[in-house]
């Protein structure tokens, strides 16, 4: 049986090497013997095989003083020798191999080699995602390693839009540019999005293969967009509803009458009751904000009103006034005569 070459050697490393250590030196190698980036190169492929089953043993305390104590021989019968930690093993056809890389986070490993196609340094950024090559223990299947079996899903990109008040009641088309920020000199892309009607603040659109690119034969990831609403003066969106505001003269407020009102389609005549209260809430149903779910529903619009006090009376109006606060005293003997006695 052929002599297996020393673990320590495989990785270029001292005996007395430190879990740091091992790990750049396997970091290096890995990134010059990747199958991905030595597409058909045998020997290379049997480079990143023997380097990362060197790793996986010197990686992992437990297996590395037994490696260090008796050699390979120390690690016969444990899963390192098994095929359940380092090894291959190909089914029938010879295309199928599986390795298990435990002892070490096998995600910031391909991360640090590959940047953010493994999570790596802009993992944050990314947050919650994963390569469909790595199960959540760091476990890789791939077709042998020729690249034309593995592919993962590109990861998706995040981004954020503003639009207006109207824009997002109503919905419009919006021109983007995308710029890909693991190679800013490329050209940037433009691209239009369509804003549906009645979209919330802090809602995402989701534009489907416009993130990063796949790996190998992945499709690309998607690009999501987090809508940003502006806001529009006397105007208040909760939902679907929307609430504003009315100014009532004192006499309209008195004997009732007619007010404008502004909607989001334009302005309307409401009837005002006589005797209405400031704080009076009018409804105007239909006039609030389309659903996204069914464009054949729309919110409602409340409207408050608040009754307008004149700040100045010419000596007429002020006389008239007075005539009417005496006839309404007349009216109504216990009414407060404004000295703290009733009239």
């Amino acid at each position: 049986m052929e002599r297996k070459r020393d673990y320590y050697e495989i990785l270029g490393i001292g005996r007395d090497a430190d879990e740091q250590t091992i790990k750049k030196a396997y970091r290096k190698l890995a990134k010059t013997y990747h199958p991905d980036t030595n597409t058909g190169n045998k020997a290379a492929e049997e480079k990143f095989k023997e380097a990362t089953e060197a790793y996986t043993v010197l990686s992992d305390p437990e297996k590395k003083k037994l490696y260090d104590q008796f050699g390979h021989a120390g690690l016969e019968g444990t899963p390192g020798e098994t095929g359940g930690y380092g090894n291959a093993y190909s089914s029938s056809d010879g295309s199928y191999r599986e390795f298990h890389f435990e002892g070490g986070d096998m995600n910031d490993i391909f991360g640090d080699i590959f940047g953010d196609a493994f999570g790596g340094r802009d993992r944050k950024r990314y947050s919650g995602f994963h390569r469909d090559g790595f199960d959540s223990t760091g476990r890789f299947y791939g077709r042998g390693f020729s690249g034309e079996g593995f592919r993962s899903k590109g990861p998706d990109l995040h981004a954020e839009l503003s639009v207006t008040f109207d824009e997002a009641a109503f919905g419009c088309d919006k021109i983007i540019t995308l710029q890909n920020p693991e190679t800013p000199g490329d050209k940037a892309q433009s691209l239009q999005v369509h804003i549906p009607a009645g979209i919330e603040n802090g809602k995402s659109i989701r534009l489907r293969g416009k993130g990063l690119p796949g790996l190998g034969k992945g499709e690309p990831g998607d690009l999501l967009l987090k809508v940003h609403v502006g806001e529009k003066a006397g105007f208040c969106r909760k939902g679907m509803d929307i609430y504003t505001t009315a100014e009532v003269p004192f006499t309209t407020a008195v004997f009732g009458g007619e007010v404008t009102v502004p909607t989001i389609d334009g302005n309307v005549v409401c009837r005002i009751r006589e005797g209405v209260q400031s704080g009076t809430k009018i409804r105007l149903r239909g006039k609030g904000v389309v659903s996204m779910k069914n464009p054949d529903v729309r919110g409602d619009q409340y409207v408050t009103i608040q009754i307008q006090v004149p700040r100045t009376l010419n000596p007429e109006a002020r006389q008239k006034l007075k005539e009417f606060e005496h006839a309404c005293a007349a009216g109504n003997p216990k009414r407060n005569n404004g000295n703290g006695s009733a009239a």
